[in-house]
């Protein structure tokens, strides 16, 4: 299903619907599923069998990163569960110090190795900070203008090495900095934090308008929100009104809004749980969007201060 055409622009629900989109239809073709196992602080000894539990549930679709560490557990699982490559969907996203052209395909070919495959389905640059190589220092140019970067990330499309690259973590500056260049091949999605205390209407609205798909990562808020998340009284409300729970309610809201969802978990039965979403009717769609875009905008990941950037990523471009 196409990202344009299936969602109207705003925010007021998916109208006439008898069921959410398994899929939305990239720029290449591709058809990247709507909701994924997200293996962001999966710990050792456990992402390999939430893996597997997600795999055996029916999702086709998981979001990983070099940097998670988890990267070799995720491929044995892959490989344990049968589950053919070419029926998965499998993400990994190119990490700050590797920015420098010469880097972005050795730093590829170690994600490729430990996860058992010879190609990403995609590869996103997971934020738009580039450090210098082997340190935390931020390299200015680099970070300034990731033209660079990208034009490698356009030739291992080239090479067959990954099917589609993407961002993360772009604000509407940082794309428009992007794009401005002579692009390839454009970027097929952005993923960025997403969830009801930081729903970013702008940003959905912009991208929406600009053929530009979001992945929603901590879709259920931080560790630390998700229950309070659970309880809104929207939230609640939906749930019971649907015979659901409120988990799948905001990951229905999620895929519902246009954007792909990736609930993160090692619970086997949330897990199965989190696959699972339903069509909202549209009043109580709109209740949920207008609970989540009331309130001031709080946003957990945001590593702005550890890197000593001097400024905050997520504001207007600083270059």
């Amino acid at each position: 299903m196409s990202l344009r055409g299936c969602h109207r622009k705003g925010f007021q629900g998916v109208r006439n619907i008898s069921s959410l989109p398994e899929h939305y239809t990239l720029p290449s073709g591709d058809k990247i599923p709507a909701v994924a196992l997200g293996v962001w602080q999966a710990s050792p000894g456990e992402v390999g069998a939430a893996v597997k539990t997600a795999l055996n549930a029916g999702y086709r679709h998981i979001d990983g990163a070099w940097i998670y560490r988890n990267e070799e557990e995720v491929g044995q699982a892959i490989k344990q569960s049968g589950v053919a490559r070419k029926d998965l969907w499998l993400t990994s996203k190119l990490w700050n110090t590797f920015h420098a052209p010469e880097d972005v395909e050795p730093a590829l070919d170690d994600s490729l190795a430990k996860l058992g495959t010879d190609y990403l389905d995609l590869y996103l640059i997971h934020w738009p900070v580039a450090f210098k190589k082997d340190t935390s220092e931020v390299d200015e140019a680099l970070t300034a203008d990731p033209y660079p970067t990208w034009q490698k990330l356009e030739e291992l499309v080239e090479k067959g090495k990954v099917r589609n690259i993407g961002i993360s973590n772009f604000n509407i500056p940082r794309v428009k900095n992007l794009t401005a260049n002579n692009l390839k091949v454009q970027p097929a999605v952005n993923q960025v934090e997403l969830n009801f205390w930081n729903p970013q209407p702008e940003l959905l609205a912009w991208s929406k308008e600009n053929g530009l798909l979001l992945e929603a990562y901590s879709p259920l808020g931080s560790n630390k929100q998700v229950k309070e998340t659970l309880n809104q009284p929207e939230v609640r409300k939906i749930a019971e009104t649907l015979g659901i729970t409120p988990a799948q309610a905001i990951i229905s809201w999620h895929v519902q809004r246009g954007t792909i969802v990736l609930p993160k978990s090692v619970t086997p039965s949330r897990v199965e749980e989190n696959f699972k979403v339903f069509p909202l009717p549209d009043d109580l769609f709109d209740k949920l969007e207008a609970a989540a875009t009331a309130h001031k905008p709080l946003r957990v990941v945001n590593p702005s201060k550890g890197w000593r950037l001097g400024y905050d990523v997520f504001d207007d471009y600083p270059y």
